[in-house]
């Protein structure tokens, strides 16, 4: 395993880096605060060529690999979980599922637009009765000559008010369990696609876009069919091992900031005449913090090599995810603790980062979801063998 950037994945790194300090980072509290997407910063990632990092330079991408595309995950999640949840939804669970499924015309038509902003797309797999139970859709297309006519309902769609392009999951085969779902290209200005704002105000990830999408009718071609007829189950769990990789670097992200404002905080507050950092319970906070970063970012740093060499990699996301979220999660924790009265307002930004730390263990299939992923892979398949006592 190759523990080092290449040089040009530390040039990604270091775009991703600047552009979070000179594009997020001034609008980040506002923007949480208002509960408002701002189309300009993910247009200033695509001009940064920071949307594109595994998708091949014959469609406008970078070429870079999974790997690059991680390490800017974690710049861009250290100052804003909302902008790098955008990047994981554009990148990973929509430019990278089309690069890996989508014909010759589908690539060239959307790929190029995607990694510039120029369009931005969702991901329509998750309903009101169907979110982990992906085969329990109810979402359903049926055939008409040489279109499909969809009719259903999604929830909790990140990007879906501001979408030009969904990936649309829906039944084709209702007898069929798991093996009767398809995707479809459905571009969101096609008549009987409808998007509304989520009304409930979200705990975190208030500067991301969150909709309920509807349709009624929608009419779209068999060319915008996104693999054969029957693949989406397939199409939805590649694409997920896209977007968890995604996740998983974003809570790395969100764990580094929280130890790196814990690290400051320790050095500068003083309290009985002495930094709070020379103080052994801090100290032991630091050190677990950073220690549990550290493991965090290899297991990811595996998943996405894994990724970038052609290798099943979907029990190594499935770890790296739940791993680096439910520590980021507790990282945000000790973070608001150790600020004390300053961590509990937004003056500080672990009072965010908190809001956003639980997210990363729900979307993308909860942690609970991530062990019986894990789980499954340890134990194999039930051969039917029974132990007897020798």
């Amino acid at each position: 395993m190759q523990f080092e950037p290449t040089e040009q994945e530390q040039a990604f790194q270091k775009k991703a880096r600047q552009v979070a300090a000179d594009v997020l980072l001034p609008v980040a509290r506002e923007a949480d605060a208002e509960r408002r997407f701002d189309r300009a910063v993910v247009e200033a990632l695509g001009r940064a060529g920071l949307l594109g990092g595994p998708i091949d330079e014959a469609y406008e991408g970078e070429g870079l690999g999974h790997r690059a595309q991680v390490l800017a995950h974690e710049e861009l999640g250290a100052v804003d979980t909302s902008v790098r949840g955008f990047v994981a939804v554009q990148t990973g669970l929509v430019a990278s599922c089309i690069q890996d499924w989508g014909t010759e015309e589908q690539k060239t038509t959307y790929l190029p637009r995607l990694c510039r902003a120029e369009i931005i797309g969702c991901y329509g797999l998750t309903e009101p009765g169907a979110g982990s139970d992906v085969a329990g859709m109810s979402t359903r297309a049926v055939r008409d000559g040489d279109d499909w006519v969809i009719d259903g309902e999604k929830v909790w769609i990140t990007n879906g008010n501001v979408a030009d392009l969904c990936l649309l999951f829906a039944k084709t085969d209702p007898a069929a369990g798991s093996r009767g779902l398809t995707c479809f290209l459905a571009p969101t200005t096609t008549p009987g696609f409808r998007a509304l704002p989520m009304t409930e105000p979200e705990l975190g990830h208030r500067g991301a876009d969150h909709a309920r999408l509807q349709f009624e009718g929608l009419r779209v071609p068999d060319a915008a069919r996104l693999g054969p007829e029957g693949s989406g189950f397939k199409v939805a769990m590649t694409a997920l091992d896209h977007g968890r990789l995604g996740v998983a670097a974003g809570a790395v992200g969100l764990h580094r900031g929280c130890f790196e404002a814990c690290l400051d905080f320790a050095r500068r507050r003083r309290q009985f005449g002495r930094r709070i950092g020379d103080f052994q319970m801090v100290q032991a906070t630091l050190a677990d913090m950073h220690a549990a970063l550290e493991a965090s970012r290899l297991l990811t740093w595996q998943a996405a090599t894994l990724k970038d060499e052609k290798k099943p990699c979907t029990l190594a996301v499935s770890r790296a995810k739940l791993f680096a979220t439910e520590h980021a999660s507790r990282a945000a924790h000790d973070a608001v603790l150790l600020h004390g009265g300053r961590g509990y307002n937004n003056a500080y930004p672990v009072e965010r980062l908190y809001r956003d730390a639980l997210g990363l263990e729900i979307y993308e299939g909860t942690s609970n979801i991530q062990r019986i992923i894990i789980a499954r892979h340890l134990l194999g398949r039930d051969e039917g063998e029974e132990l007897t006592d020798v």
